[in-house]
Order: structure tokens, then C-alpha cells, then sequence
């Protein structure tokens, strides 16, 4: 596992962890940690979304400032770990993406000495690591989950939420790399300083455009709906974040800057009733997709929310709320 200093500069270091390959050929994740400058035992391991990397380095501010040491994953095939041979973002299991949380969760507890984890998932990433705290329920790994907008329904009208999966799932199984959809350029024009938004990123790795939505990749999304809808035992307390409204992604910029346009908000709330046994859910007035990338002061009151929850449930030690 190769270690070295970030593309973020000398404050980060990022860990390349060597995965098992695929049919492309070499797979990797890549682990990125800042810390704290008083140790306390506590750390926050963030986890991106489709079309995503992490390069929010004031979300990391905001738990360095709290106390904890803060990681990010950028997981195969998206951002730091995408490789030339590969088809981004592409993959056929979401359980597939359990070799690199475990991974990073075993070096953030045993080799770098953590008491407690919170993992915090962003949109597709709230998804994964739902579905992988619910598996891992059982090992005293996830001590308290935060998640930011997750994806827990397609932003669909009722048919193609019903009759297109049903399709989707069929045409995988004969030509899983063939296109289903695009995701369109209205987010991300809204988010990079070139086209009027507030935050640089590398646009190889997060284009304005996305990537292509393919039928395989689609597949395995709709299954991890498909059960999460059937209900999940999360045993660490939960946070869920998410916008009090959604817009269409033609909406006026004024619009898109205070609306979730990427999601449907009732999705969310609806299905965190089935997350598990200790779950809260808080909304912000006027925040986008990324309630990180909200403007002000949407963002200020999505963090004051995370820190204040985190402070009622996120356990001081190893005592972990985890039976």
C-alpha cells in the first residue's frame, strides 16, 4: 500500500490500498487522511457520490475542528483510483465496494488507533454505506452513520421507477456496458467556479456532464434500493440529512442554488424509516444535493445539525453503541 502526500497538499496523505482485480484488470481505492491536531480516538470517514471524488477540504475542516481525524475513500474507478483501462464509476455489485470499506476501516481502527468511526456517505455513497453498515452490523465497526442527501430511490416518475427497472434488469444481464441514461450538465454547472458555481474541482474526475449511466452499474443501484426498501437493521445511531425540497434540473439557477435537483427529497425521508432501530432525520432550509456545497447559510446550519446530533450520539470511546 503506497502512501504519500495529496493532491489537497502537505496537510494530507493519501494511501493507495491494492484491491482484488476485475475483468478491466488492476483495481485500487485510494484512502485520504488529515489529522487532527489533538488526537482524541475519534474519526469521521467520508464517502462520496456517483460522478464524485472527495475535494471538500472544508468539510474536512469542519471535523478537524470538532476533534476528529478526518479520511475520505475515493472508491475504485472514481477519482484518485481511477485507472486509464478503466470504464469509470462502472460496477456490477454494490457489496463489491465492502473490500475497500473494510479495508479502510480496519486501517483507521487497528493501525491508526481509533475508538470510533463515523462513517459519512454522501448520495450513492449513502446508499453503500448503508448497505454495509447493515451487513457489518454485527462487528462493533460503524459506530454512528451520517448521511448527506443519500440515494435511496430513483428520481423518477412511477413507471420508470417500476417497469424501467424491470427492463434495466433484464438488459444487464446480456449487454450490462450499454448506455441507459446521462445524468446532464445543470448540477454540475452549478457547482464549478468556470460556470458560475463557488467550488473547483478536477473535471477528468467529476465532469459537468457526468458519466454515462450504464445498464450493469444501474442494476446493481436498483437492487440496493430494492433492499433497503425491504427495510435494514442499522445498529449505530443514524443522522440523515437532506434539502426540505427538490426542483427539476431546468430549473432557474436561483432555484438550483437552494434546491436538491438531483433527488427526490420525500424519497428520502420516507425510506429512512427503514434504515434502523435509532434514526433521525433533519432537514435544511435551502440546501442543494451536496448539503456541503450549499450556500450560505444553508451549509452552516447542515454542519451546526451534523455536529450538534453528533454530539447526543456519536460515543466518546470504544463503548460503542454497536450490541
Amino acid at each position: 500500500m503506497d502512501s504519500s502526500e495529496d493532491i489537497l497538499g502537505a496537510e494530507y496523505s493519501a494511501r493507495t490500498l491494492a484491491l482484488q482485480p476485475d475483468a478491466e484488470g488492476e483495481v485500487v481505492a485510494t484512502l485520504v487522511s488529515r489529522k487532527a491536531p489533538a488526537a482524541n480516538g475519534r474519526a469521521v470517514l467520508y464517502v462520496h457520490g456517483f460522478v464524485d471524488y472527495f475535494f471538500q477540504v472544508h468539510l474536512a475542516d469542519e471535523w478537524i475542528n470538532a476533534g476528529y481525524d478526518f479520511y475520505a475513500l475515493d472508491l475504485r474507478k472514481y477519482g484518485r483510483s481511477l485507472r486509464p483501462h478503466q470504464t469509470p464509476n462502472y460496477i456490477e455489485s454494490l457489496e463489491s465496494y465492502d473490500e475497500e470499506l473494510d479495508e479502510a476501516a480496519r486501517i483507521i481502527k487497528e493501525e491508526d488507533g481509533h475508538d470510533v468511526l463515523v462513517v459519512l456517505g454522501h448520495s450513492t455513497g449513502g446508499l453503500v454505506t448503508s448497505l454495509w453498515a447493515h451487513r457489518r452490523r454485527f462487528d462493533g465497526i460503524v459506530d454512528a452513520l451520517v448521511l448527506n442527501s443519500p440515494w435511496f430511490d430513483l428520481n423518477k416518475p412511477f413507471f420508470q421507477r417500476t417497469v424501467g427497472t424491470a427492463v434495466v434488469e433484464r438488459l444487464a444481464n446480456y449487454q450490462p456496458r450499454r448506455q441507459v441514461g446521462v445524468l446532464g450538465e445543470h448540477y454540475g454547472r452549478s457547482l464549478h467556479a468556470t460556470t458560475g458555481g463557488a467550488w473547483d474541482f478536477n473535471l477528468s474526475w467529476k465532469p459537468l456532464e457526468g458519466f454515462p449511466v450504464l445498464a450493469g452499474w444501474l442494476r446493481a443501484i436498483r437492487r440496493g434500493h430494492a433492499q433497503l426498501a425491504k427495510g435494514l437493521d442499522i445498529r449505530c445511531p443514524v443522522l440523515v440529512c437532506a434539502s426540505t425540497a427538490s426542483a427539476a434540473v431546468t430549473a432557474p439557477m436561483e432555484t438550483i442554488n437552494s434546491y436538491d435537483i438531483v433527488l427526490d427529497v420525500r424519497h428520502i425521508a420516507d425510506r429512512s424509516t427503514r434504515l434502523g432501530r435509532l434514526v433521525t432525520l433533519a432537514r435544511i432550509d435551502g440546501g442543494i444535493h451536496d448539503l456541503a456545497l450549499s450556500a450560505e447559510p444553508a451549509r452552516s446550519r447542515f454542519f451546526e445539525e451534523v455536529f450538534r446530533w453528533a454530539g447526543a450520539y456519536v460515543p466518546e470511546s470504544a463503548t460503542s453503541n454497536n450490541p
